[in-house]
């Protein structure tokens, strides 16, 4: 780790991996700082990732950061908590970021790719099953359950939509209501025409036998069979970066409810703060492991450009032979 770097990639998963490798192959001096918490961590494969199908997270990572340190990058273990900007040093932009563990670093442009946290619904056995039996995309998931019994845990009008999602893996489902909004007339129509079956009453806990689900209890003792349940998490950015740049963040909608909180950016990753770009689910909630991917390789692209157009001002200065 050097004292400075013409960019510091905040997070070290496929969006952040993606644009250290573009920027350097672009012979940029790059630092990837990384917390070691991917999202995707309890998961044992990813999926509709072209050529890398089945793959262990874990492997993907391991490949990404050995391709970025042959090209020069330089990747180390911590978590980035604070960052800010000092302003211009001979009309250059400068950021000067801290770790947890006292160090400190210099860069000309920040790269955010901390990604997000799932925020599950309180139900005792959801977070300890997280992906495993406790899961939220149909096309990660999907396949793997497919002709599985399936409950769907209303928390919000979006369960509706999940249970209609997941019927196309499954001709047994069942969206057990707990806190959500009881469906209206129309909803109701749309699940009894799939056969998705629909059961009224609160959640007390997930039941599990001999590791693995066996249904849902509710509240009043009645347990509704599964072999899996489907959740739909708040997706929220991890806040303490983002808010000691000056970033804002915006809620996401769906129905009236609030799905996640993200960063807003321009199509090339650019935010509001001059010199902060974001990629992956840190600005898209949706985005799966190969558009976080592509996300990165994208807004790499763009950091250069605008390297490109500060070290083109320097030269003309005088200041810097390019």
């Amino acid at each position: 780790m050097n004292e400075s770097y013409d960019v510091v990639v905040v997070g070290g998963g496929p969006a952040g991996l993606a644009g250290a490798l573009c920027l350097a192959r672009a012979r940029r001096t790059v630092l990837v700082v990384d917390a070691g918490a991917p999202r995707n961590d309890p998961a044992q494969h990813l999926h509709n990732y072209l050529g890398r199908d089945g793959d262990a997270p874990g492997d993907l990572i391991a490949d990404g950061r050995a391709e970025i340190t042959r090209y020069g990058a330089d990747v180390v273990d911590g978590t980035v908590v604070s960052a800010r900007s000092t302003g211009e040093e001979d009309g250059d932009l400068r950021f000067l970021l801290t770790l947890e563990d006292g160090r400190s670093v210099r860069s000309r442009r920040v790269l955010i790719t901390s990604g997000l946290t799932d925020e599950l619904p309180d139900v005792p056995g959801v977070a300890q099953r997280w992906g495993h039996d406790v899961i939220h995309c149909p096309y990660c998931h999907g396949w793997e359950w497919r002709d599985e019994p399936l409950t769907v845990l209303g928390t919000g009008p979006l369960g509706v939509q999940q249970a209609q999602l997941f019927r196309q893996w499954s001709h047994d489902i069942t969206l057990v209501q707990h806190t959500a909004p009881a469906p209206d007339d129309e909803e109701r129509e749309q699940l009894a025409a799939l056969g998705i079956g629909l059961v009224a009453g609160e959640v007390s806990r997930v039941e599990v036998a001999e590791d693995r689900i066996t249904g849902l209890r509710l509240v009043s003792g009645e347990l509704v069979p599964c072999r899996a349940v489907v959740v739909v998490p708040r997706f929220t950015v991890r806040s303490s970066l983002i808010d000691s740049l000056g970033l804002g963040t915006s809620q996401e909608e769906k129905k009236g409810h609030v799905v996640g909180t993200c960063v807003p950016s321009a199509p090339t990753g650019a935010t509001d703060v001059p010199g902060v770009y974001v990629a992956g689910n840190v600005t898209d909630l949706h985005a799966q492991v190969l558009a976080a991917a592509a996300a990165g390789l994208k807004t790499g692209t763009a950091v250069n450009t605008d390297l490109l157009a500060e070290d083109l001002g320097r030269a003309r200065a005088g200041r810097h032979r390019v």
